[in-house]
């Protein structure tokens, strides 16, 4: 039976489904942030993702709270009437005095019902409300933050809205209020000064100042301890308090000087990523696509083969250092030397696909792809005027001449569209005008080392300024079908919460980079055995300079170059198995767990959490692979189909291999003994919730001391093993 995504689901043994789930009428959870319907950060797609799961898990007893943007109302949400009375009588309360709330079902997977709140309503407020922010808890706001106004409003909204709620319900309520990032957090600062009975869950997934930092060069993680800032003098207790990632963690520990509570990893809809067996196939439909984009964009200097020529992308903000394209430029340039020298046929595509200001594309680029239209026209209509006379020939009998099959103005033609395809410039490096050409750091970067798309590089380099869609005249791709017809995903980040486009790469099947002090990285370094044998490269920027660094991603790249297709295919399969341990099925317990966590601290006679201590014998990674990993120097496969030039018969059977590694699966770490879940009334107690598992988010080990690169190439077998 072939291997499915539905069958796959099974490698993570120790996973299970929670049956029974904790469900009870009088038990809202409210979760807030600046992003409900409205994406303009990484913390939209954590909540649209988990919306479904949470949804699944409290029912109608789960609502979003986020700003009202009329634009982004119109195409994602549902308005309605709400159903429950007090937030009904909650939300006419307020708009009676003034301000305006909306309610509906946000249109995305789970359909969650969400309270929108226009902020720009209560803007005469403002004035007022920072007064008492500041005499409350001594907390200024400057009067030119449009940003940090913006959180004010909607942080009184937020607390007005859940006093109302309270205030409204004819029973005492349980209520959990989810705050995420600073944006939504005066609204739990609120919370707790006017003490309303709710439990409170703050949610970090970046600090500003670690950006600020990391983007200034500083060599942020190892000065930690020397950082400092100052505190302030009024202190607000959180029910719970968690962040998505090891690396926040640390930055909330060592900056802040606050605790936590757990840690909740950020996951995927695996689902809407899964082609279930089809994905391989996928993965060959999309790179046709961009390979034709690449005859247009390269006419006329197309002197390297397509079939031996590797994708390679970097997507995400615009964050020339923190987002590692600094480092990856670099080590483009060291690749390209290195292939050069070794007389490599293997050509290597970078795209750098980072949204910048610019004002249309450009013309070079366009003239590319109508030339290439054109070729394909005149090469179609010569193709269905020989196909006729062929025809007519073998109707009568009669092998066709072949003098005749085409005549003068067939060549004529075909001429007139080779000499078309001629051209005295490069290729162009970006694909639209910049209006900060000359300051642009990629550009700057590519000029600098040389990178200028010549016959005789074997690294070419494309810039795409804009974030991909399928309406683009340049290159008509959604960035999911970018993203699986590409072969490596590079994401060297210094600064990097998570990362959710490697792990977007992950559940496509597509390998990628990433880095130990990105969130994604440290969570695969600690559940894998062996990342890069399931084609999950774990950059060191942590331990190791720079130079260092750019020596070893320059090593995974040109190891990765190495390649055989057969290889390649063999380790897209097994990063696509990876997908379970990405799935919001899984990780969304973490939230769960800070949810209970958050009532039992809150309403102590209610609820009671008893967790269970892990040990240190506990512990889930992913095994290295039960076959030989695809290293050039080691392996021999190839292909999972025989192919007359593999240098031997071995076959590879991905069953087979999937079946020995779910087999050789540990039990998990992340879920140990069960945890006591109970909510007791006023007469007795009484079990609602089953026992469930206990989160233990435990640091990951840090690896040892790296050796010295001495060079990329001499690096390689280090590296790989």
């Amino acid at each position: 039976m072939p291997l499915v995504r539905s069958l796959s689901v099974t490698s993570l043994t120790g996973l299970e489904d929670w049956d029974n789930q904790f469900v009870q009428e009088n038990v809202t959870l409210f979760e807030i942030a600046w992003e409900v319907a409205n994406k303009v950060g990484g913390i939209y797609t954590v909540i649209q993702t988990k919306a479904k799961i949470t949804a699944d898990e409290w029912g109608e007893n789960y609502i979003l709270i986020g700003p009202y943007f009329e634009h982004n109302v119109r195409t994602q949400v549902e308005l309605l009437d709400p159903p429950n009375l007090a937030i009904k009588r909650a939300i006419e309360s307020m708009n009676s005095k003034g301000c305006k709330i909306y309610f509906g079902r946000w249109l995305i997977e789970g359909s969650p019902y969400v309270v929108l709140i226009d902020i720009a309503a209560t803007a005469w407020s403002l004035d007022r409300w920072k007064t008492e922010l500041f005499d409350s808890c001594a907390i200024g706001i400057p009067w030119y933050d449009r940003e940090a106004n913006d959180a004010v409003l909607f942080g009184f909204l937020t607390t007005w809205f859940l006093g109302e709620f309270v205030a409204q319900c004819e029973d005492k309520p349980y209520i959990v209020a989810h705050f995420h990032e600073w944006l939504a957090g005066i609204g739990l600062v609120l919370c707790r000064i006017r003490k309303l009975p709710v439990a409170t869950i703050f949610t970090t997934h970046a600090t500003l100042l670690g950006r600020y930092l990391c983007a200034g060069n500083v060599d942020f993680y190892n000065n930690l301890p020397k950082v400092g800032i100052a505190q302030s003098s009024h202190k607000i207790v959180v029910h719970t308090a968690s962040v998505h990632s090891d690396s926040i963690r640390l930055q909330r520990e060592k900056l802040l000087h606050l605790g936590l509570d757990i840690v909740t990893p950020n996951g995927l809809n695996v689902k809407k990523f899964s082609a279930m067996h089809e994905f391989q196939n996928l993965h060959a439909k999309s790179k046709a696509r961009i390979q034709e984009f690449v005859r247009g964009h390269f006419y006329g200097h197309l002197d390297f083969n397509l079939d031996k020529t590797l994708f390679l992308f970097i997507a995400g903000r615009y964050e020339f250092s923190n987002k590692g394209a600094d480092i990856f430029l670099e080590a483009l340039a060291r690749l390209n030397y290195l292939l050069r020298v070794n007389q490599s046929e293997i050509t290597v595509i970078a795209f750098f696909i980072m949204p910048a200001r610019t004002n249309n594309f450009n013309v070079e680029t366009l003239k590319g792809q109508a030339v290439r239209k054109q070729l394909w026209d005149t090469a179609h209509a010569v193709k269905e005027k020989f196909g006729k006379k062929l025809y007519e020939s073998l109707l009568v009998g009669q092998l066709p001449d072949m003098n005749k099959m085409l005549d003068k103005e067939d060549f004529t033609m075909m001429k007139r569209a080779i000499f078309g395809t001629q051209r005295q410039s490069l290729p162009p490096i970006c694909t639209h005008n910049m209006l900060d050409d000359l300051t642009d750091p990629i550009l700057n970067t590519m000029r600098k080392m040389g990178l200028f798309n010549a016959s005789n590089d074997r690294i070419k380099v494309i810039f795409h300024p804009e974030f991909l869609s399928s309406t683009s005249p340049l290159l008509p791709l959604d960035y999911e079908e970018f993203v699986r017809g590409c072969h490596l995903g590079v994401f060297p980040s210094y600064y990097e919460p998570w990362g959710y486009t490697p792990a977007e790469c992950t559940v496509m099947g597509i390998p990628s980079v990433s880095t130990n002090l990105s969130g994604f990285g440290c969570f695969m370094e600690e559940h894998i055995a062996d990342p890069s044998s399931y084609g999950i490269y774990i950059l060191d920027r942590r331990y190791r300079n720079v130079d260092e660094s750019c020596n070893q991603l320059t090593s995974f790249l040109y190891s990765f170059c190495q390649q055989t297709r057969r290889q390649r295919i063999i380790q897209r399969n097994r990063t696509e198995r990876l997908s379970d341990l990405l799935d919001w099925k899984y990780l969304g317990r973490y939230y769960m767990y800070a949810r209970h966590m958050a009532l039992a601290k809150a309403f102590p006679d209610n609820f009671t959490y008893e967790p269970h201590e892990a040990t240190a014998a506990q512990g889930f990674r992913y095994p290295r692979p039960a076959s030989v990993p695809p290293s050039p120097s080691i392996s021999r496969h190839s292909s999972p189909h025989h192919s007359e030039t593999d240098e031997d018969d071995e076959r590879y059977d991905e069953e087979e291999e999937a079946e020995k590694d779910r087999l050789n699966i540990k039990p998990p770490a992340m879920m140990v003994p069960a945890s006591e879940w109970r909510m007791r009334s006023k007469k007795g107690s009484i079990d609602t919730g089953t026992t469930s598992t206990n989160s233990n988010a435990s640091t990951p080990t840090n690896p040892s001391s790296p050796s010295d690169l001495s060079s990329a190439g001499s690096s390689l077998v280090d590296e790989r093993n």
